[in-house]
This record gives C-alpha cells, structure tokens and sequence, in this order.
C-alpha cells in the first residue's frame, strides 16, 4: 500500500438518511463510496473524485474534514 503524503487530506463520510426510493445512480454512489448501511462511517481520501461523489448524495450523507 502505498504512503499517504503529509499534506493529504481525508475525508470522514457517514451515510445519514436512506436511499429508499431514491434513483438508482444515487444508490450506487452509496454503494462506491464503500457505504453498506445507515450510520455507517468511512474515511477517503480528499480528491475531486470523491468530492464529485458526494457531492452527488450530499442530502444523504454528513461529511467532515479531518
């Protein structure tokens, strides 16, 4: 595994509120975001990427900076 550069920064993301009945391309952002079920932490790296997928579900997700 490669070592993460001192300025890197990291992202906590905690899935807050269900995907029921919410379109599919939602859903599977969840799902890429490494997130299984509600309440559920995951820490990623802060990339456009993995901003662009929050961005995407942020009415479902609670994101801090750490």
């Amino acid at each position: 595994m490669p070592r993460k550069k001192a300025s890197e920064k990291e992202l906590t993301i905690t899935w807050k509120k269900s995907a029921i009945g919410r379109k599919e391309d939602q859903k599977a952002t969840i799902t890429a975001l490494g997130l299984r079920r509600l309440n559920q932490t995951v820490i990623k790296p802060d990339t456009p990427v993995v901003r662009g997928m929050i961005k995407k579900v942020e009415h479902l997700v609670e994101v801090t900076e750490g």
